[in-house]
């Protein structure tokens, strides 16, 4: 059975910084990422990379900020986020797919439950 596990979210102040972790159990996955959903808003694709870590994806809105990576050690993403904006206020969700560039068009496996991240002004 597939589980992805989030943690990490939190409060924190504009310009702040945070590290979501998703960690995975019960399968071996290619491409991992993350999305966010703001409320009445649709979910949104934020970030992606391949099982080697040499290919990722940004979503614009973050390009420059946030920075993904993993340890499949561990089985472990990670969304290490910077410069912090309210706008960046969301549940963020970990997820699993076949390839970084179809988890933009939301070809995707696997979701997590989510872990709230808000930022303050």
């Amino acid at each position: 059975q597939v589980q992805l596990v989030e943690s990490g979210g939190g409060l924190v102040q504009a310009g702040g910084s945070l590290r979501l972790s998703c960690a995975a159990s019960g399968g071996t996955f290619s491409a991992m990422g993350w999305f966010r959903q703001a409320p009445g808003k649709e979910r949104e694709f934020v970030a992606a990379i391949s099982w080697s870590g040499m290919t990722t994806d940004y979503g614009d809105s973050v390009k420059g900020r946030f920075t993904i990576s993993r340890d499949n050690a561990k089985n472990t993403v990670y969304l290490q986020m910077n410069s912090l904006k309210p706008e960046d206020t969301a549940v963020y969700y970990c997820a699993t797919g076949n390839r970084v560039a179809t988890m933009q068009a939301r070809h995707v496996d696997y979701w997590g439950q989510g872990t709230q991240v808000t930022v303050s002004s």
